[in-house]
Parts: C-alpha cells; structure tokens; sequence
C-alpha cells in the first residue's frame, strides 16, 4: 500500500537495485550521489555564468532544458543497455548467461515503469480537441483519477530518472561491474551527442570543450577507480564475474 500513496517510496523500490547478495560499499554509494550532485552543481555554475539565466522567464526554460537533458540520457542508457548487456552475457560462461540473463529481468522492469509513467503524461496534458472523446467516456470521476495518476506519476517519473542514472538502471542486481563499465560508455556517448547537437551554443568555446569532456573523463575515472575498489576490497573481478566458478 506504501508504494501506491507514496510515488517517491515506489520509485526507490522500482529502480534502486535489491539483489538480496549485492556487496554494497557505502563508499562508492556515496561517490554516485556526488557525481550527479557536482554534475547538477556545474550545470548551474555553466548557466548562471555565461548567462543563460538573465531573467525569471529564462529559470524555467532553463530547468526545462535540463530535464530534457536527463530523460535524453535516460533514452541514451536504456538503448545502450541491451548492447553492453550483450556483450557482458555473451563474454560469459554458459551457467553464467542464463543467471545474468534472469537478473537483468530486474532492469526491464525499471524501464517498463519508467516509460509508463512518462506515458501518463500526453495522455493528461494533450489538449482538449485530441481527447475529447476520451475525456467525455470516462466522465468527471475518470478525469480526477487521470489527474490523480499524472500527479503521482510527475513524482514518480523525476526520482525515477534522478535514481536510473546514479543507479545505472540497477544494472548492479546483474552484477556489480556492470553499472560502472556501463556508465563509462553512456559518458562518452552523451558527450559525442552534445558535440553532434552544438550544445551549449552560447557558451565560449573553450569553457565548452572543459565542461563537456570533463564529464566523460570524471565519469571514467571514477567508474575505474570503482572497479578498482570492488576489486581490491571485495575480490571482484572481471574474470570472476565472466568464469563460472
């Protein structure tokens, strides 16, 4: 009942990882808060310093800006995800696979309710000509409960996608080397993507080409001293996790 009434409680139990075995290092759970908290920290010092944000009007354009950017790379990880998770299964012994395989059911269910939550929302929100018919089936009584499940599902859909990229898509209930090799990737990918897309266009070169390769670069370096740390502290390795013991 917890996680009908209480979205930001369902997003945590949707897409923080639980395999009941996981090692968990309070360390390096900490050092994946920081890294998206200074992402977000150097976002703002980007925006606020080139002048991106003059006014009230551009606040809003601004964080609009930003939360496409995060459901972008949320879109980013999720195609990455299957072709990572290929290679990692494909690399591994044969017991391994089917294991590795069940586990990873874990991370399509967190993608399954993360899209249906975004779903909920061009149902709401598309104007009254487009589903009027709609609207008029279900009555009052079904527009209080859409706008009730569009409530629940705005809370929902924002933690989810905060948590799916600290939590790599609780690709650690597959295994522990998984979330940090895969975080490697998306970095340069979104990286390769903004360079594509000419983002930040209004932002001098040189501060530019800074703040969208150090992303990539902080990313890898703290994902290699992670599976440095796993490996020194916890006897995980690559070898172990593709050789069936």
């Amino acid at each position: 009942m917890r996680c009908v009434r209480n979205p930001f409680y369902a997003a945590q139990r949707a897409f923080r990882p639980s395999r009941p075995d996981r090692v968990e290092d309070p360390t390096v759970g900490r050092l994946q808060l920081w890294r998206s908290v200074l992402g977000i920290a150097a976002w703002l010092w980007l925006t606020i310093t080139y002048g991106l944000i003059s006014d009230t009007a551009d606040v809003g354009s601004a964080l609009s800006d930003r939360f496409s950017q995060s459901w972008t790379s949320v879109l980013v990880l999720i195609c990455t995800f299957p072709v990572v998770l290929g290679v990692f299964v494909a690399a591994a012994q044969q017991p391994l696979r089917r294991l590795y395989l069940r586990r990873a059911l874990r991370s399509l269910t967190s993608i399954g309710a993360l899209m249906g939550a975004m779903a909920t929302f061009p149902l709401a929100m598309a104007p009254d000509p487009v589903t009027k018919g709609f609207r008029d089936l279900i009555g009052l009584p079904g527009k209080i409960l859409l706008i009730l499940a569009c409530t629940w599902s705005v809370g929902f859909a924002l933690y989810g996608i905060g948590l799916s990229l600290i939590h790599v898509l609780r690709t650690a209930d597959i295994h522990e080397l998984v979330p940090p090799s895969l975080a490697i990737v998306l970095s340069w990918e979104l990286a390769l993507l903004d360079v594509i897309t000419g983002a930040y266009a209004g932002v001098p070169l040189l501060a530019r080409v800074v703040f969208m390769m150090g992303a990539p670069i902080t990313v890898t370096a703290l994902s290699l001293w992670e599976i440095r740390r796993l490996r020194e502290r916890h006897g995980l390795t690559l070898r172990q996790a593709l050789q069936h013991p």
